[in-house]
């Protein structure tokens, strides 16, 4: 479920779990457990991919649906602690958003450095990206409400998080949820130039300033206390939102 790719100094994670990349509990430790290794192993940075096409679904909503209160919970754990993974890595990490990123793959992506998001061939059918958790019936937690609100401005990530909006890459590399775009062949060489060029400078002051950049990052993980985990696990076996998971789940069935 997760290739692990060397190009010289530089770890490429793909994501390879069929169809979507959706995130259930396996590959998310899966991921976290290659994330925290690839410094002691020798990389330098970190390309984090997905298939042409589609970097991840999300969280695998048929698969969470069949885990009780106390598995949810230590799922939801996992997952924030991959994002505080991401955010909190000694060493820069790349989203080469490979194609459709929507709600957990969105998530991913801006916990990273940077982000570069394919553009799709056909103008017709644009890739889009997104935190579109409230379409489905969830809430978006906190801390990861901060995620966004750190790469586009507090009331802009308020306006598409309340909607659940899903922006085409076009929209989103002008409101700068995404750094750059890239053909779908061309997002993962770019995402590895771009480490490249960064690696080129001296490490000890990029990576000094770098860890001070992202202090705040590191700030929002250190207290466990605000991922309101229980609540969140509540609310996710409440009525509401359970009958809104299941009406998902009948429409990707058929689909």
């Amino acid at each position: 479920m997760l290739d692990t790719i060397r190009h010289d100094t530089i770890t490429e994670l793909r994501l390879a779990r069929p169809p979507v990349n959706a995130l259930d509990p396996g590959l998310v430790r899966a991921l976290r457990t290659a994330i925290d290794a690839a410094p002691s192993a020798g990389a330098r940075g970190i390309v984090l991919s997905g298939r042409p096409g589609m970097y991840s679904g999300g969280l695998d909503v048929p698969a969470l649906l069949q885990l009780d209160r106390g598995a949810l919970r230590a799922f939801l754990d996992d997952f924030f602690s991959l994002c505080g993974a991401i955010a909190c890595s000694p060493i820069p990490i790349v989203a080469a958003i490979t194609g459709h990123s929507p709600a957990g793959g969105a998530v991913l992506s801006i916990f990273c450095d940077y982000r570069i998001m394919a553009r799709s061939a056909d103008a017709a059918k644009p890739y889009r990206i997104g935190l579109n958790e409230v379409q489905v019936g969830l809430s978006v937690p906190a801390v990861i409400q901060s995620g966004l609100q750190r790469l586009v401005g507090r009331y802009r990530a308020e306006r598409l998080m309340v909607a659940g909006t899903m922006l085409d890459a076009d929209e989103a590399l002008r409101i700068g949820f995404v750094d750059e775009l890239a053909a779908v062949d061309a997002v993962v060489p770019r995402a590895i130039e771009w480490l490249q060029q960064l690696l080129r400078l001296s490490p000890l002051a990029m990576s000094t300033t770098r860890k001070l950049a992202r202090r705040d990052l590191a700030d929002t993980f250190a207290d466990r206390t605000t991922w309101l985990l229980d609540e969140f696990a509540a609310a996710w076996f409440g009525p509401e939102t359970q009958d809104a998971l299941v009406a998902l789940v009948a429409r990707l069935k058929k689909s």
